[in-house]
């Protein structure tokens, strides 16, 4: 038999996986003034040790009225810095699974509570609430506080904090950076007709739209070593007539891949409240078929793909280069054990976890190249 697509290594701009399976940024809402906790070593170090090939770190903020919520994780300063640096310490300590971190802004969607607390907007005058800011004074929904539409000295400020998180990262040994693009924060609300109802160079046509977002790619790439690569993830779609779409997602990925884009990670929707998402299985894949087909990038599917031959057919198919895995992984965190056990390939298992292999899957666990543990 073939071996399995899923279980075949890749190498993205400079940074080898040893299989398709990566764990996408998941929030967690657990951080104090931006810096990481012992939750996050806890959650952090778990997945570390599924035997998936890649782990990105949830969606860190760049400054801190760019944060979801008062809980979310930042990388804006020393102290977010220094409290990163501990949880990387001790997650590769016992790893060796490369790192990655989404850099982010929440825009006119920051300042939230939690989400187990309702999730809705916090007032600025209200404890642990800010004003936020957008490309335009529109609120997300109906009754929120309506964001300040940034100037050009704001813009150079988000800019220039995207840098400075960057080279952040790459002092810490970052092995890639994902710029957040989707879901309906500020990069998104840029790309989107929806939410840009600018005048100036970033609004109304779709190359000023793109061209914030674009300003902030070129920044990042020219702060991280040019051989660790940088990645970007897209809503394909806001699900929305008259928004954001498929064909203005090609356009942005064909010009981002012109500016040395390493991959691109293909979500949809969190921009419009009145969205219309067509959920079902796999329901994002025809999104990332359609940049796979129109760009040279490896192209990353993610939504509701939660069975090992489901993600083995999309790859097979050619709809995708990489599947990423979040919700399924918090409720299954050795999904790639299974994957492998069902399709016949083999993961990277800690040397403390060996004797838990089945005797009916006897090659499961493949040698460590390196790392300890």
């Amino acid at each position: 038999m073939p071996a399995p697509k899923l279980f075949e290594p890749l190498t993205i701009g400079g940074l080898s996986l040893r299989n398709r399976i990566v764990i996408a940024p998941m929030c967690q809402y657990s951080a104090v003034e931006g810096q990481m906790t012992d939750w996050h070593l806890i959650h952090l170090g778990g997945l570390a040790l599924s035997g998936a090939a890649l782990l990105t770190i949830e969606a860190t903020a760049v400054l801190p009225e760019g944060r979801i919520s008062h809980a979310d994780v930042g990388l804006w300063d020393d102290a977010t810095e220094a409290a990163l640096a501990r949880t990387l310490e001790s997650v590769r300590r016992w790893s060796d699974m490369p790192i990655a971190i989404q850099l982010g802004h929440a825009g006119r969607k920051a300042s939230t509570d939690l989400p187990w607390k309702g999730g809705g907007q916090i007032a600025p005058d209200a404890a642990n609430g800010w004003q936020t800011v957008a490309p335009s004074a529109l609120a997300h929904g109906a009754g929120e506080n309506p964001p300040v539409a940034l100037d050009e000295v704001g813009l150079a400020r988000v800019r220039d904090a995207f840098a400075e998180a960057t080279g952040r990262a790459a002092r810490l040994g970052i092995d890639a950076v994902q710029i957040h693009a989707a879901h309906g924060y500020l990069l998104h609300q840029f790309l989107s007709p929806l939410s840009n109802h600018r005048r100036d160079d970033y609004g109304g046509s779709l190359e000023n739209r793109m061209r914030f977002p674009l300003e902030v790619f070129d920044a990042v790439r020219a702060a991280f070593p040019a051989d660790r690569p940088v990645t970007v993830r897209v809503s394909g779609s806001d699900w929305v007539e008259g928004g954001w779409d498929e064909a203005q997602t090609i356009e942005f990925a064909k010009a981002l891949e012109a500016r040395g884009c390493s991959a691109i990670h293909v979500s949809s929707g969190g921009l419009d409240p009145r969205q219309e998402i067509p959920i079902g299985p796999g329901y994002q894949v025809p999104l990332s078929r359609a940049v796979k087909a129109a760009t040279g990038m490896p192209v990353v599917a993610v939504g509701l793909i939660t069975e090992a031959g489901q993600a083995e057919q999309i790859l097979a198919d050619g709809d995708a280069d990489l599947i990423a895995l979040a919700r399924g992984i918090l409720y299954d965190p050795r999904w790639p054990w299974h994957a492998a056990a069902e399709l016949g390939a083999s993961v990277v298992a800690p040397d403390q976890y060996l004797r838990s292999q089945p005797r009916q899957y006897r090659h499961l666990f493949a040698q460590r190249e390196s790392g300890e543990g």
